[in-house]
Formats: C-alpha cells, sequence, structure tokens
C-alpha cells in the first residue's frame, strides 16, 4: 500500500499573486482571487501545500535574502488568517546571466529545472505522480512534468495566445481546479478548458 503524501505545488508570482514585478513587500502583495478556497480545499483532501517560485531579484539584488524571508512569513500568515495552511516555500535566488556575485549561478533548483520539486518530494516523502502543480509559465509546467508530477495546470487568466496540449491543463480561474479536489481527475479534465 503506497502511503506517500500527495502535493499541491504552487508557482508564487502570478498563482498566489498578481504578478506586479519582483514584488518583495506586502504593500505590492495583491492575492489572486480563488487562492485561499483552493489552499483549504488542498488541506482538507490531505494534499500538502508547498511553493515553489523562482525568486531571481535577490540574485539581481533588488532585494534580499531577510526581506524574501520576511515577506515569506506574512504571506504564510494571511493564509492561516484564511483557515488555509501553506506547509513550506522552495525559492531559487540564482540567475544564470544576471545574478550577482553568489547568485550568478546555474542552479537545478531554478524552473524549468525539477529541483525544487525533488528536494520537496525527499524532504516529504511525496508521491508525485498523485500530486498536483499549479503555475502561470510553461517552465512551471515543464519542471511539473520533469519531476514525474500527475497533473500539471497552466493558470492563465488573460491568455495572450492560445495553448494546446495533452500533456497539461489550464484554465482561466483558480476556480475551475476546485472540481480537481472535489470530483477527482476524470471530471476535472471534462471541464477543461483547453485540450
Amino acid at each position: 500500500m503506497n502511503c506517500k503524501r500527495k502535493a499541491l505545488f504552487l508557482d508564487r508570482d502570478g498563482v498566489i499573486n498578481i504578478n506586479h514585478g519582483y514584488v518583495h513587500t506586502p504593500e505590492k502583495f495583491e492575492f489572486i482571487n480563488g487562492i485561499f478556497e483552493l489552499v483549504r480545499l488542498a488541506v482538507k483532501f490531505h494534499y500538502l501545500v508547498i511553493v515553489i517560485t523562482n525568486q531571481a531579484g535577490i540574485g539581481r539584488g533588488y532585494y534580499s535574502e531577510d526581506q524574501f524571508h520576511l515577506l515569506t512569513k506574512w504571506m504564510c500568515d494571511q493564509f492561516l488568517l484564511h483557515g488555509a495552511k501553506i506547509e513550506s516555500v522552495y525559492y531559487c535566488p540564482f540567475h544564470p546571466e544576471h545574478g550577482v556575485g553568489i547568485y550568478k549561478n546555474e542552479s537545478y533548483d531554478r524552473k524549468p529545472s525539477p529541483g525544487m520539486i525533488l528536494k520537496a518530494a525527499r524532504e516529504y516523502d511525496l508521491n508525485l505522480f498523485d500530486s498536483v502543480l499549479v503555475g502561470d509559465n510553461e517552465t512551471d509546467i515543464q519542471a511539473g512534468q520533469v519531476a514525474g508530477v500527475g497533473c500539471n495546470i497552466l493558470y492563465q487568466p488573460a491568455p495572450i495566445h492560445p495553448i494546446s496540449s495533452a500533456n497539461f491543463h489550464v484554465v482561466h480561474d483558480l476556480s475551475q481546479i476546485l472540481s480537481f479536489f472535489t470530483e477527482g481527475l476524470q471530471h476535472f479534465q471534462q471541464q477543461r478548458v483547453t485540450r
């Protein structure tokens, strides 16, 4: 019997909060509609909610790791106030071209590489095939696919160009993902916006 746990992996900027560009203060952090409901439901169905985020703004020198950690604590506290729990946050501060000093590095943790997902899988003993990933960029999806995440969902509130793939799902509203947890994968697939 497989007793490993399942996870809901979330990108941060563009999925949890509106991506205003290198967000690093609570004043600029605007939660996306539906994110609290999504996390609450995932936790109810025994998914660990894990954030995986590229944070090249650290590497570029726009803000520090300390500032990132302060914002992360504030963000997690906001989820708790809404009855939702973020289990853990993994981040990659490196950038292969624009990183400054020690941050100029080709890191396996930086999406589209799967390093952060695989690290979480080891530390939490996760069943990746039964897990879910939600990202707003194709690099998020690529990371999930390479890592072996079973259900990868691209969130595009305002699609710039149509994307069609049999290998991942596309939604335009986070509420569309709720049926994955309440009705199961088959029902969710029938409700897909794009095939």
